[in-house]
Parts: C-alpha cells; structure tokens; sequence
C-alpha cells in the first residue's frame, strides 16, 4: 500500500485515463488521433510529423512533404484537414547554410499550406541548437515539426490502418515511381543516405486525399494507411500487425523489387475494400482522375510478398517478435525498476 499521497495521485491519473478512454476514438499509433466532440457526432483528428532528412536534402521538398504527410495522416482516418501549428527546430541561423535550410522549409511549407487549403494558425521556433564547441558540426538536422487538426462530421466511421478480415482486396491509391533517394531502405539495408528526398505533387496529394476521405465516409475502405517511411512493404506490416491478420502482395514490380516495395513515394495510400465494392470503388477512382491499382489480399497469419525469384514469407508471429524486441534489445533487456 502505498502512502495517501501516492494512492491519491494513483486514483486521479485512474480517473483521467477512465475519462480520456471514453473520449478517445483512436489512440496514437495510427496515422492520427482521434477524439470525440462532446453533445455532437463530431470527432477531432489530430496528428503530429516530420521528415529532417528530407529537409536536410532539400529543404523546399523538405517544407512541402512536411504539410503534405500531416493532411495524409488526417485524410487517413477519414478527417478533413482544417489547420496546422508547428515548432521549427534549426541549427544557428547566422550560418548561411543554415538560414538557407530555414528559408527552404519555409517557402516549401507555404506552398503546401495554400495548394491544400491547410493554413498556418500558430507556432514556434526553436534555434541555435547546436553545440559551438563543435563549430556547428553537432548541428541537429532541419526539423520544421508539424501539428495538425482534422475534423471529423461522424467519429463511428473513421478508418484506422488495422486490416479487418481476411480475402479483403488491398489496393494502392494514387501514383508510384519508386524513389529510393533518401528511403530508410538505402539508409538500414546499404549504410547510404544520398540522393534527392522524393517529390511533392500537391494536386495529388490533394485529389487522392479527397478520394480517400470521400470512399472512408461510405464505408468501401475498410483499412487505410499512407505511405510513408520504409514504402509500400513496411505500410503492409503495419496494418497486418494492427489487425493481426496477414496478406498476400502479387503487384508487379515495375521498377524491381526494392523500389516497388520500399520507395518512398509521396501522396499514396494502401487500402482494403471489400470485393462486393471493389468495382465501384475502381469505377470512381477512374472518374476522380486517381490512380489505383490492386496489390493483394488479406490472408490468415502471415505476409507473403510474390517475387520473380521466390516468394519472401514470414509469419506475423516472427515480425511482431522483431518488431516489439526492438527496444529492450537496443536498452539491453534492462529489467523495469520495481516501485
């Protein structure tokens, strides 16, 4: 037993977790949060991102993929994207370079924000974070961080990334070219951080996003998530993780295995659809100008990726072992202090 002090503490924070429980829809882990408006149907979605090295390689795509990752995150779930804040995280802005990085981002971020209706309301910056006894090369990365607001008219039918059931179709919304500059595949697998981040088309972001958030509303996608770090194969394990439930990728690979599964390409989004509408859903990707192609199907317990050599298979038993093993491995299986 602890002392009344403790116990009362321990009570309050019970209490608090009992309360944002019931008021949280979506707890972060996902693409965004979500929460509910009390006395309404209403839900707020809300999200938080960044990329320094995008911005480190080029800080106006930097700025732009920034915003852009933010209105996926939110369009996701099913929210429309109403507003952003933001903390800009630099180095010592009397370096031209580093002035060069802030002015980029900036100018990257403001032509995102108009091109998707997605304003500026508030924020900070946070400079000179490096160490002078370094000379600047202790410098942190360019990290214009992103928070952002969505709303939701119905909290019940946000989307969250886990996959449902399996023999659901998995599709990929929007238009791949599989780029591999800056991926965390060139990063993890070769020790290489080179190359241009990829590009930004803020007319696709914003048309793919509207057709996301449009076919969450009605139901036809019933598992979304947007790509992001580590590409088309490491957004499958996501969900299949979330959902506990597998699946089977058989798309072609256009541009070989590594860039169709871990290109970083931006404005896309993995979904599952139903088969009963699986050609609906394809009739008005079609008639909305966006790009959709299917890539697989949820299966039982495992993620099979068809390759033109042989199959690469591996049980969700193993990647979830790897997955949660990862940081009591890095902390050195560290045994939790007792209270």
């Amino acid at each position: 037993m602890g002392s009344p002090d403790i116990a009362s503490r321990r009570w309050i924070y019970e209490q608090y977790d009992t309360q944002v429980g019931a008021d949280t829809v979506q707890r972060p882990g996902g693409d965004a949060a979500v929460v509910r408006v009390h006395g309404t149907q209403k839900g707020l979605a809300m999200s938080t991102d960044c990329t320094p090295r995008y911005c480190y390689a080029d800080p106006y795509e930097g700025g732009k993929q920034a915003i852009a990752e933010c209105y996926r995150n939110l369009s996701a779930v099913g929210a429309t994207p109403l507003a952003v804040t933001n903390c800009l995280n630099f180095a010592n802005p009397q370096r031209p370079e580093i002035m060069a990085q802030f002015v980029g981002c900036l100018d990257g971020m403001g032509d995102a924000c108009r091109a998707l209706d997605f304003p500026i309301v508030s924020g900070n910056v946070s400079l000179y974070n490096e160490s002078k006894a370094t000379g600047g090369g202790s410098a942190i990365l360019p990290t214009p961080a992103i928070g952002a607001i969505g709303l939701l008219a119905d909290w019940s039918k946000s989307a969250t990334i886990a996959f449902k059931g399996t023999g659901d179709v998995i599709v990929l919304i929007g238009e791949r070219s599989g780029h591999l500059g800056q991926s965390l595949w060139l990063r993890e697998v070769h020790g290489r951080e080179e190359g241009a981040p990829p590009t930004v088309d803020l007319e696709a972001e914003r048309r793919n996003s509207e057709f996301v958030r449009a076919h969450i509303a009605t139901g036809a996608l019933t598992a979304v998530h947007d790509v992001s770090d580590g590409g088309i194969a490491v957004t499958v394990a996501e969900m299949a993780l979330a959902g506990n439930i597998g699946a089977m990728l058989h798309a072609p690979l256009p541009c070989g295995v590594a860039c169709a599964l871990f290109g970083e390409d931006q404005g896309l989004y993995v979904a599952t659809v139903a088969d009963h509408l699986l050609l609906e859903t394809l009739t008005a990707a079609d008639a909305a100008g966006v790009e959709i192609e299917r890539i697989g199907r949820t299966i039982a317990n495992r993620l099979i990726f068809e390759l033109p050599d042989d199959d690469y298979v591996v049980t969700l038993a193993d990647l979830r072992a790897a997955h949660e093993g990862f940081f009591p491995k890095l902390m050195g299986d560290v045994a939790p202090v007792e209270s």
